[in-house]
């Protein structure tokens, strides 16, 4: 079947089969160190991110994440410390173990504990990178579940609260998931206006923002994403100069659930690459109830799709609705890859003595 979601990169699309790429990139961490589990779920994690669309998150990250656990930075092997354990809540001391295999680890204790307590809650300290949050959403949201996920890095700086100049947050995202009878809604929201990653990438390019969407050192507006990467600027709060008390609001809430609420915070100025994780899931059941849930969700996904679209939007949709249509076509058909990541890549293969994949 040749169906797939296509991106345009530098003019290049190139698809490759979903299941043989997954199974490449695994068995590239493993042979770099990771435990065959923690492997696994970290090349399943990078690969859904670029099938979602969040190519920023994906496997243009390869090279850094073999880069990390050859350093050390992202431990190869190993399990959770458990700090607090009461049954409808838990925190984690994640050990710099790489931060997807962490938070499916959470998932599925969730799935075991939901049915007892209705809720779910547990965070954890000191994962290693956790990639795009919208990425775990489905798992949940399949099970007829309301997730929420939050991270944040206690040792990274990246975001000026409100007012100020100096970067103090990460981009500290929430992300939930909302169960309908079609394809969930799914949110995936940074407190800042765009992310680090995203910002790096632009420089690298020699782009520029799509506004002025930073600061410099002295506070004056930007749209060139080098004054952040490298001469000491500062990405913008969602809502920018105008409304920025709105996101520095959001960076503040993430900052308690992760890292109040982990025990691990800037506080006690930590190193290296850190993320603090925060989940709740929710059983609708132990509420109002199923039925209710998703009748109300699934009315109001179709309000706001059939809403006027005004001029120069083709049609309202709904968050997730693109990233969703997005991996089930990559599952049909083949993820697209820009030839950029596919070289890092290849290259990165060819030294493990694995072949590099045939497009689809």
């Amino acid at each position: 079947m040749n169906h797939n979601a296509t991106h345009i990169h530098q003019g290049v699309q190139i698809r490759y089969p979903v299941e043989p790429l997954r199974a490449l990139v695994a068995e590239l961490f493993f042979r770099a160190g990771l435990d065959q589990d923690k492997a696994a779920t970290v090349a399943a994690s990078l690969l859904d991110a670029d099938m979602m669309g969040h190519t920023t998150h994906g496997l243009i990250l390869v090279p850094w994440y073999l880069e990390a656990v050859g350093s050390g930075s992202m431990y190869r092997t190993g399990d959770v410390d458990v700090i607090s354990d009461r049954g409808a809540c838990a925190a984690w001391d994640g050990k710099r173990l790489p931060g997807s295999w962490l938070i499916h680890r959470a998932i599925d204790l969730a799935l075991k504990r939901v049915p007892l307590h209705g809720t779910f809650t547990i965070t954890i300290a000191g994962a290693h990178h956790t990639g795009a949050l919208a990425t775990y959403l489905p798992r949940l949201t399949s099970q007829g579940l309301m997730p929420i996920l939050s991270c944040s890095g206690p040792a990274a700086a990246g975001v000026a609260p409100y007012g100020g100049t100096s970067p103090l947050f990460t981009p500290n995202p929430i992300a939930a998931g909302i169960p309908t009878t079609h394809d969930p809604i799914l949110l995936d929201i940074s407190s800042s206006i765009t992310t680090n990653n995203r910002a790096r990438q632009l420089s690298r390019e020699g782009k520029r923002l799509p506004g002025l969407w930073a600061i410099d050192a002295q506070g004056q507006p930007t749209d060139d994403p080098a004054v952040v990467v490298q001469e000491g600027g500062s990405l913008l709060p969602v809502g920018g100069l105008d409304h920025g008390h709105k996101g520095y609001g959001m960076a503040l809430l993430v900052e308690a659930l992760t890292q109040g609420l982990s025990g691990l915070g800037r506080n006690s100025r930590p190193n290296g690459v850190l993320m603090n994780v925060f989940l709740q899931v929710i059983d609708p059941a132990a509420f109002g109830g199923v039925e209710a849930f998703v009748t109300e969700s699934t009315w109001l996904t179709q309000a706001c799709k059939s809403n006027p679209p005004r001029s120069g939007v083709h049609k309202v949709r709904v968050p997730g609705e693109q990233a969703m249509k997005l991996h089930r076509a990559s599952t049909q058909n083949g993820v697209t890859l820009s030839d950029t990541v596919m070289s890092a890549l290849a290259e990165h293969l060819s030294a493990a003595g694995l072949p590099v994949p045939t497009p689809a």
